[in-house]
């Protein structure tokens, strides 16, 4: 039987600036409901942070399983966050420079460690599923990049930092709209405009699912923009797209044509930048995170044992 945690050893990195907190064992992908918002919500964390959980693949040609995860629940895959486990694998040792394979929730996703300490990482197949769907006052695509996007270039907004409450607020009421439009599955927003730096070629804010903007330019928002732009036949296979975040950090991206959309390959780099053990006390009233708190949900158990087996069943 599963026992409360007591201590969690993490590694945290940033890609472009956005989080990733990685699990490099010690817990289950069927205990992350229960403890997710406590490894990365305040105080132990932000909500910005992204996790991911490593444990032993199914696939004996991968380096690892990787389980993303963040403060709105589990996530098909992550760009930014697939960077910082080649980071952090590299970091621990487990892996040297060259292509290694990891299992996602979506599928096989291969990714290769260059000798500078970049990495590329070869997506699962992306697609648009839509164009020119009407959203309340804007219209735009809707795309699959590993995650589900609403992707609009005519939001009449300024993607800059000072821009951010109201790009946030705009955002969730896109969200809302393309839902009621008939995409109850879309849960990232991702808003483009002219890039800042003459070397790249858009700049795009994302809303992720919950609530936080992406600090990175998104990995798998940045492969949903490149399933548009190809099924637009504004970009061709091979050719490279320089994505820029709203904070100014850049992803490339390039893809090859498969059967029912593209193989995107997104190229950036994560920054290793602690090594943490997080500790959880019995009678700590917010051992399950503030997040977790303020949604009332078994506030103040703690991580009893009484708890645990509350909240599993």
């Amino acid at each position: 039987m599963f026992s409360p945690l007591r201590r969690l050893s993490v590694i945290d990195s940033h890609t472009g600036g956005e989080p990733t907190r990685v699990i490099p064992g010690g817990m289950r992908a069927v205990d992350l409901e229960l403890y997710r918002r406590a490894i990365l919500c305040e105080p132990r964390g932000h909500e910005v942070i992204v996790g991911a959980l490593l444990e032993e693949p199914e696939d004996k040609e991968c380096v690892a399983r990787a389980t993303f995860f963040n403060n709105a629940g589990l996530l098909g895959m992550c760009g930014h966050g697939m960077i910082g486990v080649l980071a952090t694998l590299q970091h621990l040792g487990r892996i040297a420079p060259g292509v290694h394979r990891v299992e996602t929730p979506v599928g096989v996703v291969t990714a290769t460690l260059h000798d500078d300490g970049r990495v590329s990482v070869r997506n699962v197949v992306a697609y648009r599923k839509a164009s020119g769907v009407a959203a309340g006052k804007v219209t735009g695509d809707v795309a699959w990049g590993g995650n589900w996007f609403y992707l609009v270039a005519d939001h009449g907004l300024l993607l800059t930092p000072e821009n951010l409450p109201q790009l946030t607020q705009a955002s969730l009421e896109i969200r809302e709209q393309i839902r009621s439009a008939g995409y109850p599955e879309v849960d990232h927003i991702e808003l483009f405009g002219p890039a800042h730096g003459p070397a790249n070629h858009s700049r795009n804010f994302v809303l992720c699912p919950g609530g936080e903007y992406d600090r990175s330019p998104c990995g798998t928002g940045t492969s949903a923009k490149l399933a548009c732009l190809a099924a637009d036949g504004k970009l061709a296979p091979g050719e490279i797209w320089r994505q820029e975040s709203v904070i100014g950090s850049v992803f490339e991206g390039l893809y090859e044509t498969v059967e029912g959309g593209i193989v995107p390959t997104i190229t950036g780099r994560a920054f290793v930048v602690a090594e943490t053990v997080l500790l959880f006390g019995e009678d700590d009233p917010f051992a399950r995170g503030i997040a977790f708190a303020a949604i009332g949900d078994e506030a103040g158990e703690g991580f009893t044992k009484e708890g645990t087996e509350r909240h599993r069943g």
